[in-house]
């Protein structure tokens, strides 16, 4: 009786293991394949209209932050004034939370930069549909995962300490909304911080201004362009 008890618990951890391990394949190959796609599109953007140049060194990396902390307060602005169908009380409260964090980053780094900072950026929210609680939650997730990637990666451009210890700070409140936005999306999800976040060492996604902004492309109107940052 021991043993068949061992036996089947083996084996659905064995089927655990294959059905995170298929995730993990459609994951990275969805991915890349968007990823790919999504420079392509802001490749062909960027040459149809004269883009909003970030700059280089500290200004750049900070006006880089400026135009993803754009992105997201206006997203979450529009999540609340037109809440989804069903939005309960706690989902409102966190969203509203969230809203009001993203408002506070923005102007942060918009009083930070002064007049070396971009303009206010046009956004294109026209693929997500803000009566479905799917496609709004959906939406945040891809924008806080991203969100910390790109602070997780652009820490090392940073030259002056004052400016690292405040992404420093930005990123772990990014974070947290990455960890609430999945548990309300599904709170019964197992990869919470599943492999497609984080790595066999317990190390976040990194990634570069390159890699982000043309996933982020999609959403915002306004051409924008980093070349001067790696």
């Amino acid at each position: 009786m021991h043993r068949t008890d061992t036996g089947r618990q083996t084996g659905d951890q064995r089927h655990r293991f294959e059905r995170s391990s298929r995730r993990s394949v459609l994951k990275w190959t969805g991915a890349a394949f968007l990823s790919a796609t999504a420079i392509g599109a802001t490749l062909n953007k960027s040459l149809a209209q004269g883009a909003v140049d970030l700059g280089r060194g500290d200004v750049g990396v900070l006006n880089y932050a400026y135009a993803l902390e754009q992105l997201e307060a206006a997203f979450y602005t529009q999540v609340t004034a037109s809440p989804y169908g069903g939005m309960n009380q706690y989902e409102a409260r966190i969203l509203t939370d969230i809203r009001d964090h993203e408002i506070a980053h923005r102007e942060f780094l918009k009083g930070a930069l002064g007049r070396r900072r971009i303009p206010d950026l046009e956004v294109d929210f026209s693929a997500v549909n803000f009566s479905s609680r799917r496609s709004v939650l959906t939406t945040a997730r891809t924008f806080e995962d991203l969100g910390v990637s790109a602070y997780n990666g652009a820490g090392q451009l940073l030259r002056n300490p004052d400016y690292l210890v405040a992404a420093g700070r930005i990123v772990s409140v990014e974070a947290r909304h990455a960890a609430t936005i999945r548990h309300i999306l599904d709170p019964f999800d197992e990869d919470f911080a599943g492999d497609d976040i984080v790595d066999r060492n317990g190390l976040d996604v990194s990634r570069l201004p390159s890699q982000v902004l043309p996933l982020a492309d999609p959403f915002i109107a306004t051409p924008v362009s980093a070349t001067q940052l790696p």
